[in-house]
């Protein structure tokens, strides 16, 4: 134990409602640091003093730590963590890094308007002191800067001239966040060990790497990209260089075209030229043989004329015997059609006589048939007279009938009824099976939820779905899914009071389930989850400590279990867990008589419409400290589905379905029934028509005697007189006989007049045809002459207008050329088109077959223009511009990649040093505790520089491997060890002034515990290490401390005495004494 009068201390506290005592070097001695003792012992941005006032629990108070190990010692509730506050608030830290409030209005104490923080940090050449002062109204701060007003942002960069980094897990670890120093990723960790204890240069040349990678990736896209360009570009020019050499191909063609195009009509001129002198000699001589031809054609046509002049009587002389032909002709054929109209009067009267003997032997075998039919009948009826009477045996089967018809109708009716209570039940069943896929969908939703916030929950739970068979007990999916809030209003408090863990943790019934759930789904599937063994005795029906009756003056109007609805064993584990069942919620009548309600007994935690407030009473002096923070909105409890309305659901759709097999277990019964009654209905009905029909039959066969009786006397009475009727068909057929004899004289006469006439007409044709065939010798005579003469005429004509238009053909095509050809009127055809011409054909047949071959040619070059030649030479020397660009782009990256390689040196070097010296340090402390632990430099690629990362491996019990330190993987006492030894590895490296660690021991076992403490003592307290603060509500006897410890004792009570009235020396003695009478 250190002596006291070595160094002297003094805290300085005064409070009112609570009294805090902060002090006490090597564990009891006080005193206050002189400058010379700072320069010696203080390093840099160490904290020298804090000045808390209207802050969190203190009314006012001056802590001095000491410039090496601080141990911060207090009951929970007592301002431990406060001072922890104050220094990340002090220091312009964010809210959000404490993990408490999130606006800085939270911090100053309850019933004051404003707080006030002061921080003294050591620098040579002159303290900082920073001051900052909280106003809860606005929430915002006034900052002060050695006794000068000052923006934020000063502030802040003054801090971090100091290398104070309050926002770095391995510099500045509060009790809220513990546990997210084993959440950090590698890379995460990397960089807060950098800024921690690395070269102030370390963690730029990282950044500085990092943006070295990022602009060597685009500088190697952009010199790909260029490279790629350039290539397309050239294999596109090299496929132009086709192009440009087929146009020029083309052109060679155009250029012949252009030339046979100019000698074209010149060639045409000189042909029609030649074609004109031809024309005239050609017209002269026509002219001649025109004047010869029409001299011998005069005798020749005098003799055709005195032909047409005798064969003019002839031929009107053959019309008029002509005509009387043909009116004879007429007459006969008048004649011979009245012939044939008397034969066919002769064959109707025949046919007629026919059909009378047909249709009279047809009457006669018609009369014997219905003779035959009478007798018959007679015999049948003679048969039937002996049969008994069957009408009561028809009246018993009407009656039989009617019974059934009655049944059949009341059948009929409960099938009407059944229907309609089928269709009712269909009814209801669909309205449920709606109302119960609404709730599952709201089901639905809370797992997407559960899904988007933590997929590896989502993952187990449907593992758990498809083996839940392999479990003894109950086991429940999160709580989340199975807490039903009762109304959306009371989802905020439930989901505020219930740890976000805990909603997504799985509820076991039995302790050994939990473990295979936990061995199938973390080590097998390697899944991060969350599971909870239920109490074994049930804690879901324990009475709250005061009945809500007694509460309701105060505004409460129930207890948090009574919001919600969860199978026993969760509602057991959160009764037992979180005392739901004894934590009432208010309104805002609660938060006005706030203060009222704070001093009533049994009350720990309670709810007011939106807030939270925590209440502790001191063990001692049972003085009460409150803490309060705001209820936040619901995100996944808000989504409710009542558990006993879908029970209730679900047997009523039990109901109807077990409501609807009855019905049709009812319908087919009476089908049966219905079956049945047809069945005896179609017999009956066979039966009555048999029955029927035998007692009619006899009626029936009377009444076809009698009519076949009458109808056989008509046929009797109706017989035809064949031999009158053949007696007048011989008359009508001898009157149409004479009749024709007539018809007959008449047409032989006119037969023999036609003879004479055509007889007639023959002579006068004779003697026609002899002066025809006269007439046509000496026309065909004349006609050979006049058609050549005709023809010799025509020529003479066409020859004529041939030689005109020739000769204006000749004109214009001379004209044409000279106008193609560029050339004056009066100009003779130039000598270097003469020579031109000269290599080309000369006939105009030979010019089209060469201009059509010449522009066939030239069309096989499509596509072609003087752009593609521009284009050519334009890309070419865009080729040339890229091929620089590219070189200089190429340069640029070997300068790039040359400049990181050296960067890499200046970072990567050292780093590796710094790792192996953490991890020398790292391995010698849990050697120590015979467990293992390596840390090592961790990358994937080296090139990845933003990968990189440091990577924490332990190993706690000698049968298990090295395993990477995570969230989920170690319990939390040995997350806590790692830690801690992690950051006692960085303590003598350490380049930041001070470090801050709150209740880090508290998931320890005792062994670690000391052991811990052991380290921290031994390497906090060396002289090369900076100021550390460690906080703890509690110690274990017997530990080992060091004189350069200073231990901050923190009380509070309205008992305890003020500072001014504090006797060290009478402290001493009181505690020597009893430990002699010890």
């Amino acid at each position: 134990m250190a002596d006291p009068t070595k160094r002297q201390r003094l805290s300085k506290t005064r409070e009112s409602s609570q009294q805090t005592s902060a002090s006490l070097a090597n564990m009891f001695g006080a005193g206050q640091p002189n400058g010379s003792e700072g320069d010696g012992q203080f390093v840099e941005g160490s904290i020298l003093r804090i000045t808390m006032k209207n802050f969190l629990t203190y009314d006012y108070s001056v802590v001095y730590p000491g410039p090496n190990l601080n141990m911060i010692v207090g009951a929970n509730g007592t301002g431990k963590s406060s001072i922890v506050c104050a220094i990340c608030l002090g220091l312009a830290g964010k809210t959000a890094i404490l993990g408490r409030g999130d606006k800085v209005g939270l911090y100053v104490k309850r019933g004051c308007h404003k707080g006030f923080i002061e921080l003294e940090l050591y620098k040579n050449g002159g303290n900082v002191i920073i001051n900052r002062e909280i106003h809860v109204e606005n929430n915002q701060s006034l900052w002060m800067l050695n006794g000068k007003h000052c923006s934020q942002k000063y502030v802040e960069e003054e801090v971090k001239t100091l290398h104070i980094q309050v926002s770095n897990l391995c510099q500045f670890l509060p009790q809220e966040k513990v546990g997210e120093f084993a959440k950090m990723s590698k890379i995460e960790l990397l960089e807060a060990t950098e800024k921690s204890v690395g070269p102030p240069e370390m963690y730029e040349y990282h950044c500085e790497l990092k943006n070295f990678r990022n602009k060597e990736r685009e500088l190697e896209n952009v010199v790909k990209e260029k490279a790629s360009f350039l290539e397309k570009a050239k294999q596109r020019n090299e496929r132009n260089k086709h192009d440009v050499n087929r146009y020029y191909e083309k052109k060679r063609h155009l250029d012949i075209i252009e030339l046979l195009e100019k000698k074209k009509p010149w060639v045409e001129y000189e042909t029609a030229r030649k074609e004109l002198e031809g024309v005239k000699k050609e017209r002269e001589e026509a002219k001649r043989q025109l004047s010869t031809l029409r001299q011998a054609q005069a005798p020749m046509l005098t003799k055709i004329q005195q032909i047409d002049d005798q064969l003019k009587p002839t031929e009107a002389q053959m019309k008029a015997k002509t005509a009387a032909i043909k009116e004879a002709s007429v007459k006969l054929k008048q004649k011979q059609d009245q012939l044939d109209r008397k034969n066919k009067e002769i064959d109707d009267i025949k046919q007629t006589l026919r059909l009378k003997q047909m249709e009279e032997d047809d009457h006669q075998k018609r009369i014997t048939n219905t003779r035959r039919n009478i007798e018959d009948l007679k015999a049948e009826l003679a048969k039937i007279g002996d049969q008994p009477d069957v009408t009561p045996q028809i009246n018993a089967v009407n009656v039989e009938l009617r019974g059934i018809q009655q049944e059949r109708a009341k059948i009929e009716g409960e099938r009407a009824d059944l229907r309609r209570e089928k269709d009712n039940i269909t009814a209801e069943s669909k309205m449920l099976q709606k109302k119960l896929s609404d709730m599952n969908n709201m089901m639905n939703a809370k797992e997407e939820k559960l899904r988007g916030r933590h997929r590896d929950t989502h993952t187990a739970l449907q593992w758990l779905r498809d083996n839940r068979r392999l479990f003894k007990g109950n086991v429940y999916e999160p709580m989340m899914l199975v807490i039903n809030v009762k109304e959306h209003r009371f989802a905020k408090y439930v989901e505020n009071h219930i740890s976000f863990h805990d909603l997504r943790a799985f509820v076991f019934q039995r302790k050994d389930d939990m473990e295979k759930f936990m061995i199938e789904v973390r080590d097998k599937l390697n899944l991060k989850v969350n599971s909870i063994s239920a109490p074994e005795e049930s804690c879901s029906k324990r009475s709250p400590s005061r009945n809500i009756e007694s509460l309701r003056r105060f505004g409460f109007f129930t207890y948090l279990r009574e919001m919600f609805d969860a199978p026993d064993e969760v509602m057991s584990y959160l009764c037992f867990q979180y005392k739901v069942h004894d934590v009432p919620v208010g309104n805002d009548q609660t938060k006005a008589l706030i203060k009222t309600v704070i001093e009533e007994p049994y009350l720990k935690v309670l709810y007011t419409t939106d807030e939270r407030y925590q209440v502790k009473r001191s063990f001692y002096s049972n003085k009460i400290s409150t803490s309060n923070s705001a209820v936040h909105q619901s995100q996944y409890l808000i989504i409710t589905v009542d558990a006993e309305e879908k029970r209730q659901l679900e047997q009523q759709l039990k109901a109807c379905e077990s409501k609807l097999r009855d019905t049709d277990e009812r319908m087919k019964a009476l089908q049966k029934e219905a079956a049945a009654l047809d069945r005896r209905e179609n017999e009956l009905l066979s039966e009555k028509k048999r029955l029927s029909e035998l007692k009619g039959k006899k009626r029936q066969l009377e009444q076809k005697i009698s009519t076949k009786q009458d109808s056989l006397r008509q046929m009797e009475h109706n017989v035809i007189d064949l031999k009158k009727i053949e007696e007048e068909t011989k008359e009508k057929i001898k009157a149409v006989n004479f009749h024709k004899v007539t018809i007959v004289t008449a047409y032989t006469a006119q037969m023999k007049l036609r003879a004479k006439l055509t007889t007639e007409k023959v002579y006068l044709a004779l003697e026609t045809v002899g002066l025809t065939a006269e007439k046509t010798k000496l026309e065909n005579d004349c006609r050979e002459g006049a058609s050549e003469l005709k023809t010799m005429d025509q020529r003479c004509s066409r020859l004529e207008q041939r030689k005109v238009q020739l000769t204006d053909q000749c004109k214009g095509l001379l004209k044409k050329a000279k106008s193609i050809c560029r050339m004056q009127p009066d100009a003779v055809l130039p000598e270097d088109l003469r020579n031109a011409f000269s290599k080309l054909p000369d006939t105009l047949d030979d010019v089209d077959s060469m201009l059509n071959e010449e522009r066939s040619r030239a069309e096989c070059f499509t596509g072609l223009s003087e752009n593609v030649v521009e284009e050519y030479n334009k890309r070419e020397q865009e080729i040339k511009n890229l091929e620089n660009e590219l070189k200089k782009k190429t340069d640029a990256l070997n300068d790039y990649r040359q400049n990181i390689s050296e960067a890499k040196e200046r970072w990567l070097n050292p780093l590796k040093q710094l790792v192996e010296q953490i991890n020398e340090k790292f391995s010698d402390f849990f050697r120590s505790m015979q467990c293992v632990g390596e840390v090592d430099l961790h990358s994937e690629n080296e090139e990845e520089y933003d990968k990189y990362g440091i990577r924490i491996r332990v190993k706690f019990h000698s049968s298990t491997q090295l395993h990477e330190l995570t969230p989920h993987h170690q319990s939390g006492g040995e997350r806590s060890v790692s830690t801690m030894l992690y950051l006692m590895a960085l303590q003598e490296l350490n380049r930041c002034p001070f470090r801050v660690v709150d209740e880090i021991n508290q998931g320890m076992d005792p062994v670690n515990e000391r052991r811990v403490f052991d380290i921290v003592v031994h390497t906090a307290c060396k002289e090369t290490t900076s100021q550390y603060f460690f906080i703890t509500p509690k110690l274990l006897q017997n530990l080992q401390y060091a004189e350069k410890m200073t231990i901050l004792f923190v009380h509070n009570g309205s008992y305890m005495l003020p500072p001014n009235e504090w006797d060290r020396k009478a402290f001493f003695q009181r505690y020597l004494r009893r430990k002699a009478r010890a």
